[in-house]
């Protein structure tokens, strides 16, 4: 294939990707996003395999073999409540990928050959800077991803690790980072030294030793609340380290395609932390629940009032607007079928039925909307949390279904609380709210909720799965 038809079907790529995240931004588009996205794909691995820097076709084929199958496997048997640690992991590939290019780049650079005429150095130090920050980027999203993927499956525990005096350890590791920059580049290749200790090789390597604590100092350091944040923000960290690694190979897709992820996962990233009211270094810095002045950490006590699965399907069968309210615990539980169900039913009766969806309800940003719609429940009555606040006043029933920090009011009554400030759904201001819960444990930023002891507040408790069968029952 010839290079200009290279780079015709890099243009043609390129422009479906961005189509796809132009789809993938609303849900009624998002089917069709995917499948711009699969096609954009599809011609770059064609263009690219075809391409005349591709030599060994029996290698790369039995690679493709291998991770086609894997992929394959994983994307078959993944259940949806697992997708946001399967997200996570599959970031940490990129990075990985991202470090062993750099250094297999690297060590192949001949010193004869390579950057020979008079812009030779300049284009050096340019190539050198491409390769390190290629290798720092995918080092530091490798490992991060690692430890997102151990705290969202639960292997990892979801409080902050703060080492003592992390900050400043954290700008020491930058200086190092920088300080090993300027000893790396100019330094002589390996051909060029003879061996690999008195080449750039060192401090590369230590730079790589220094990235990969930072991912993991990093995400430790994060609360379990602000996830949702850390897995946005490490898509845009796969991203740019896909960019980097475009510089040092010259393919102009994998730099717009990186730039692309990267971008869009720096801009979600924001509106997470907006939805949040954090800052983004704030989270970097530690996550909720790290520091509290308040009250809001402890019990502030009250008698809770329980309700049956008919006491809750009586109040629904004679509420005229209802809104649901999931939550992670919908998502463990895998209930939506059930609360689709519930909707058909009530919509059927000509109740006013509609979804509060919060911007970090779940563990991954849009996870209740995939649920939702992977359960057939229509897109037109799920509202986001600015579409639908004002309404809780006007609500006779709201059904909250296994959420706690996003329905908190803590973050509105109490200033020292650790979410003080915090955008939720103020489901309180409806007539009466039902919260389906397994226990009275706190939720994931680990901050007592008072919304389960107010006067309009039924509990009721149980598996959500269970819960909502149940009420699904008494309701036919």
């Amino acid at each position: 294939m010839t290079q200009g038809f290279v780079t015709v079907s890099y243009i043609g790529a390129a422009i479906l990707f961005i189509m796809s995240l132009g789809g993938l931004s609303n849900q009624e588009t998002a089917g069709r996003g995917n499948t711009y996205g699969i096609i954009g794909m599809t011609i770059a691995l064609v263009a690219t395999i075809a391409s005349g820097h591709v030599t060994t076709y029996g290698t790369l084929a039995g690679g493709m073999l291998v991770g086609g199958i894997i992929g394959a496997i994983v994307a078959a048997r993944v259940a949806m409540t697992a997708m946001p640690e399967l997200v996570a992991i599959l970031h940490s590939f990129v990075g990985l990928a991202a470090v062993l290019i750099g250094f297999a780049n690297y060590l192949g650079l001949d010193p004869v050959l390579e950057f020979a005429g008079e812009h030779g150095a300049a284009e050096r130090s340019i190539h050198e800077v491409e390769i390190y920050l290629g290798i720092l980027i995918g080092a530091i999203t490798w490992t991060g991803s690692i430890i997102a993927f151990g705290k969202l499956k639960g292997s990892i525990s979801g409080k902050p690790w703060l080492l003592p005096g992390r900050h400043l350890l954290n700008a020491s590791l930058g200086l190092l980072t920088l300080w090993l920059l300027f000893q790396f580049v100019g330094a002589p290749w390996p051909g060029q030294a003879g061996s690999l200790l008195g080449s750039g090789f060192l401090p590369l390597a230590v730079m790589t030793a220094v990235a990969l604590f930072f991912g993991v100092h990093m995400v430790m350091a994060i609360g379990g609340a602000d996830m949702p944040v850390v897995i946005s923000m490490l898509n845009s960290y796969s991203g740019w380290a896909a960019a980097a690694t475009g510089f040092m190979l010259a393919n102009d897709l994998l730099i717009v395609t990186g730039a692309l992820v990267g971008s869009s996962g720096a801009i979600l990233s924001y509106i997470m932390c907006r939805a949040m009211n954090r800052r983004f270094f704030a989270v970097i810095m530690g996550g909720f629940g790290t520091e509290s002045t308040g009250t809001s950490a402890a019990a502030p006590g009250g008698e809770v009032i329980a309700a049956s699965a008919e006491e809750t399907a009586e109040m629904l069968r004679a509420a005229r607007s209802v809104i649901i309210v999931p939550g992670y615990g919908m998502a463990v539980a895998q209930a939506q079928h059930s609360v689709s169900e519930i909707t058909r039913l009530l919509r059927d009766r000509k109740v006013n039925v509609r979804f509060g969806i919060h911007p970090v309800a779940g563990r991954m940003p849009g996870h209740m909307n995939v649920l939702l719609a992977e359960a057939k429940v229509p897109y037109d009555i799920v509202l986001e949390m600015d579409e639908i606040n004002e309404d809780f006043s006007d609500t006779d029933v709201v059904l909250v279904i296994g959420a706690n920090d996003i329905v908190n009011p803590a973050a509105q009554e109490d200033p020292g609380s650790p979410i003080a400030g915090m955008p939720v759904l103020e489901v309180w201001k409806a007539k009466t709210v039902v919260v389906s819960k397994r226990s009275m444990a706190t939720g994931y930023a680990g901050v007592d909720n008072p919304l389960f002891y107010k006067d309009n507040t039924r509990m009721l408790f149980g598996d959500a799965k269970n819960s909502v069968d149940a009420v699904l029952k008494a309701l036919g």
